[in-house]
């Protein structure tokens, strides 16, 4: 109830975003899970393609991300929107009909670049609209995000009972819907800024003052921590999995009990995790804090690893232990994170080129997020070769620990605080274009007044405490 009456109190398109997300991810978690298999046993195709056809979506996703926001800012926030949900109905299409490998190479590549079209356009339409309560309107997308996680692969397992056609074709037809959806009920938007057309520059002069904003780069870069932690319930857990029952059905059911996990600690406690840090600790705090808790969420399985030689039956009902408290460790320090993270990224900007800044943090996180797993990934072969398995675990407790510092220097250091700002409320045109000037990554914090991010306003605060 208390989500359900959070989620009334935005206005309307707000409410449809965080809809349109969960529908998102409903969409894309009822296929991607099961593509690979498909590849594999259902086509033939060798490891070797299996692994070009996904990287090829990972990359047109992540590698673009820079170029979906900047289009975003440059011809409105909804056209990338509808866009990016027509182009994703037609991969998903094509998944499902074709099996010609260089077929589903393009389809792959649809589908990721669809993502990464509607990612920074939602983040920085949902930033526009939400004015002061944004970390409010973050967290409630995180609750609807994690929601669709939880419900599509479910749903995917299901009909990919009757075939993997049928599951395409199905997701195909939500992403249709979603198209049809926005077209017919989400307004026309802009950033605050207005079209970023109107300022004579060129792309890539936008790019490097995106690039040159005070801060921002460096709050990029300790950030990648967050996602390479976080993205572990997708790769070091399941391995460790496998690792501990062999494979085999009773694998898959703890993997599928990992995620459910996840998913759930997120959904039932953001609302109140973000509420109790925006109280406590403020923005930056959380930030810091967060991903000392992701680094802790690994505390489990070092634990785990560095205990003596125990039997079979209890070694597997500890590391079953372990991963399950690491999983929801985990979910718990990504709904601290989360929220203020999409906050700092609106406040840095100042504002301007919302959507670029988030496709530019977005673009050094998938860079981050690639390096770290490979690293991950050889650590764990090492270390297994070595008889040294609770090394890698050592290592990202150590990642969570040395980005919560760096994120504590960049804000002692003045660097995650922004100039004072007035959010305007939403309109259907442009509003006047607002000079913005790159400045120094490092610039000393006195440079110019500043003050904490925005928090919610008194009234928002009234009206969260009636609502508890």
């Amino acid at each position: 109830m208390r989500v359900w009456a959070r989620y009334r109190s935005f206005e309307r398109p707000t409410r449809l975003l965080l809809l349109n997300q969960l529908t998102i991810n409903l969409g894309f978690y009822m296929l991607i899970p099961y593509l690979a298999d498909h590849l594999s046993a259902g086509l033939g195709l060798s490891v070797l393609m299996v692994g070009v056809v996904l990287g090829v979506r990972n990359f047109s996703q992540q590698g673009m991300f820079l170029v979906g926001g900047s289009l975003a800012d440059r011809f409105g926030y909804k056209p990338m929107i509808v866009a990016g949900c027509a182009l994703r109905t037609v991969g998903f299409v094509l998944i499902g009909l074709v099996d010609a490998v260089p077929a589903l190479v393009i389809a792959s590549a649809m589908t990721g670049f669809a993502g990464a079209l509607f990612n920074p356009a939602v983040r920085a339409y949902i930033a526009h609209d939400a004015g002061e309560r944004r970390v409010e309107a973050f967290a409630l997308f995180s609750v609807f995000y994690q929601a669709g996680i939880l419900i599509g692969p479910v749903a995917g397992m299901l009909l990919t009972g009757i075939n993997f056609t049928a599951t395409c074709l199905v997701a195909a037809a939500v992403f249709a819907v979603l198209t049809v959806l926005q077209i017919w009920a989400l307004p026309g938007r802009h950033g605050s800024g207005g079209n970023s057309r109107e300022d004579g520059r060129s792309v890539l002069a936008q790019w490097r003052d995106v690039a040159t904003t005070r801060g921002f780069v460096p709050f990029a870069v300790a950030m990648i921590g967050t996602y390479v932690l976080s993205y572990q319930i997708y790769l070091a857990l399941p391995l460790y999995t496998r690792s501990l029952l062999g494979g085999g059905d009773s694998a898959t059911m703890l993997v599928t009990a990992v995620y459910v996990v996840s998913g759930g600690v997120t959904v039932a406690t953001q609302m109140r995790v973000t509420a109790w840090c925006r109280d406590r600790w403020g923005s930056a705090a959380s930030l810091s804090r967060g991903l000392f808790v992701l680094g802790a969420a690994f505390v489990p399985m070092l634990v785990a690893d560095c205990l003596p030689a125990l039997d079979d039956g209890t070694t597997v009902v500890v590391g079953i232990i372990a991963l399950l408290s690491t999983a929801a460790m985990l979910a718990v320090g990504t709904a601290i994170v989360l929220p203020f993270e999409m906050d700092t990224i609106v406040g840095l900007s100042g504002n301007r080129l919302v959507a670029t800044h988030y496709g530019f943090y977005n673009t050094v996180c998938g860079i981050g997020i690639l390096l770290g797993n490979a690293g991950t990934g050889w650590a764990m072969d090492l270390a297994r070769s070595a008889r040294a398995a609770a090394v890698p675990w050592a290592v990202l407790v150590a990642t969570g620990v040395v980005c919560a510092v760096a994120l504590m220097a960049l804000h002692r250091r003045g660097l995650l605080t922004v100039t004072p700002e007035k959010t305007p409320r939403p309109t259907e045109t442009d509003a006047p274009t607002v000079s913005f000037e790159a400045i120094n990554w490092f610039a000393a914090a006195d440079t110019a007044p500043t003050q904490p991010l925005p928090m919610a306003s008194a009234s928002a605060s009234a009206s969260r405490s009636r609502t508890r």
